[in-house]
């Protein structure tokens, strides 16, 4: 019995108790888990068991804990159970059972942290899906760090996840882009409507470059050349800055597809099957007040164009036939009227809005410097962007600092914050705790002390109260992971990894790992390199999920 298996001993025992009292053991979970108590006095781990059945099973809660208690104390590693309140289990591991961990983690390798949780769920996740008019900015680059982190959580709880950018190259928004090129090509004032920055001015030289006649067709002409030429390169910038950034998708949906496939008339016929379209005013509706929505949409207007909540219809229902059972979108904080619709939508089409639809809405950030925000509009040129966010902070800063936090609140990142070689600075606080492991093998090494064999470990060894706490933490790991899964909140790995970085620096200051002088290396010291090296292990991991690199030297 190891930490890592604790929650399965824990059942295992109820197991056991069930059986000797004739008890239902259909009413016991398929899993449990165990938790460390906020006081460390009332032992290494909780388990609350025995208050979930008690009720359901008809005994006392703290009559069964007693019964889990003896069992449990039979088992392998358990040093002592005792029993609080109610009917919380409060339990103590021996020392070798705990150290052992150590060493299965770094055997483990880029493995530790993998689960089940989330087995057989497809889900497609769709995040960024920034218009081809400008480049990523500030809010886009947040969902870029969070739906990148997001999709390697759920992959490592055992989901099977396909990433999707969702590229709008229809609509009034792009014919404004193209005006505003044609406009900058001619050396003209952007129009009223249109966008303006340097980028429109390097984009409509780079469409002139490539297409030297264009400024000597009709202005109809011209304007479709600017917008076909001019949406690919926008487009290849966004692919290659987010390329830069780390970023990479499965999928680069084309709305215009979804036209020229004919889906948005499939996904009307489909809901006109389900008896929820209805004629108005010559237009085409969806009666989305049947399932919460403030009001009914439109989907065809009565001059036969086709509405953006179509083409979302139709969006949706391709992802659907593609098997994905669960579809995630992440928007920002401007989208928040398109949860109702959307809802409303999936329950249209026949599907249940809670399993099948998530959205995830994003708040505002704000690049911080000198205490005052940097001002971003994409229309007046002003726009901060991926690759002003990157240089400013760094590819590594960015990414951590935009994923540490609960994609629902606002933010500030303050410049001179994350740029700081300091531990007021997170990331840097992290990543250093990843060079000093790496150190402490490497001097170990040039001391002539190695891990040797995982058969040789003597993980009783670890008994010191600070290898204990790392110990403690280094297993919640894989249960961090799956809750951030379940909550699709990747911030919990952050903050996590903080907290490790922590206990390893007072394991570091207490306990040496590699010998002084001519001091005899011990297999005090191979057990305590096992536990630094298992350290960098979770360190790494936890980064790589982040998608923030592990630093060997700093």
């Amino acid at each position: 019995m190891t930490p890592a298996n604790l929650a399965d001993t824990v059942l295992s025992a109820a197991r056991a108790v069930f059986e000797t009292r004739g008890l239902d053991v259909g009413a016991l979970p398929a899993t449990t888990t165990v938790e460390r108590p906020r006081n460390p006095e009332h032992g290494d781990y909780a388990s609350t068991l025995a208050l979930q059945l008690g009720k359901k099973v008809g005994v006392a809660p703290r009559e069964l804990a007693t019964a889990l208690a003896e069992e449990l104390g039979r088992r392998d590693g358990v040093k002592s159970v005792e029993i609080a309140g109610p009917g919380f289990l409060n339990i103590r591991l021996d020392a070798a059972a705990a150290g052992v961990l150590a060493r299965d983690i770094v055997l483990a390798g880029s493995a530790y942290g993998r689960t089940d949780r989330l087995a057989g769920e497809r889900v497609n996740l769709e995040f960024v899906s920034a218009n081809p008019t400008g480049p990523v900015h500030i809010g886009g680059v947040r969902w870029a760090a969070v739906g990148d982190a997001l999709s390697r959580v759920l992959r490592t709880a055992g989901a099977d996840v396909g990433t999707e950018y969702y590229f709008n190259d229809a609509g009034s928004q792009i014919d404004r882009f193209a005006r505003s090129l044609l406009a900058a090509a001619k050396g003209e004032a952007a129009p009223e409507d249109g966008y303006g920055g340097d980028y429109i001015a390097e984009i409509a030289a780079d469409v002139v470059k490539a297409e030297p006649e264009v400024l000597s067709q009709e202005p109809e002409a011209a304007q479709e050349t600017f917008r076909r030429v001019g949406v690919d390169l926008m487009f290849a910038e966004i692919k290659k800055s987010l390329t830069e950034f780390g970023v990479h998708f499965d999928t680069y949906f084309n709305e215009k597809d979804l036209h020229d496939r004919g889906e948005l008339q499939e996904a009307l016929d489909r809901l006109r099957e389900q008896g929820h379209i209805f004629e108005q005013d010559g237009a085409t509706w969806l009666r989305t007040t049947d399932f919460g929505d403030d009001k009914d949409r439109v989907l065809r207007k009565s001059d036969g164009d086709w509405t953006y909540f179509a083409a979302d219809c139709a969006y949706y229902l391709d992802k659907r036939k593609r098997g994905f059972e669960r579809v995630v979108i992440m928007l920002g904080a401007d989208h928040h009227g398109y949860i109702g619709r959307m809802k409303a939508m999936a329950a249209c089409f026949g599907d249940d809005p809670a399993k099948n639809l998530e959205i995830l809405i994003g708040q505002m950030v704000n690049l911080v410097r000198d205490g005052e925000p940097v001002r971003m509009s994409k229309r007046a040129g002003t726009v901060v962007t991926l690759e002003d966010f990157v240089e400013a902070l760094g590819v590594d800063a960015t990414r951590y600092a935009l994923a540490r936090y609960s994609s629902d609140s606002p933010i500030d990142i303050d410049i001179d914050l994350w740029t700081r070689a300091g531990n007021d600075n997170p990331v840097y606080y992290v990543q250093y705790v990843a060079a000093r492991t790496a150190n402490v093998a490497r001097n170990g090494a040039d001391a002539g002390l190695t891990r040797g064999d995982a058969a040789d470990m003597k993980p009783e060894l670890l008994s010191h109260e600070k290898e204990n706490a790392l110990l403690k933490s280094l297993n919640e790991y894989p249960d961090v992971v799956a809750r951030s899964a379940e909550l699709r909140e990747p911030h919990h790995v952050a903050r996590y990894l903080e907290k490790v970085a922590g206990d390893y620096h007072r394991f570091y200051d207490k306990c040496r790992v590699t010998p002084m002088g001519d001091e005899e290396i011990t297999d005090l010291h191979r057990a305590r390199l096992w536990l630094n090296d298992a350290t960098r292990t979770v360190i790494a991991n936890g980064l790589a999920l982040l998608g923030v690199s592990a630093p060997e030297r700093m």
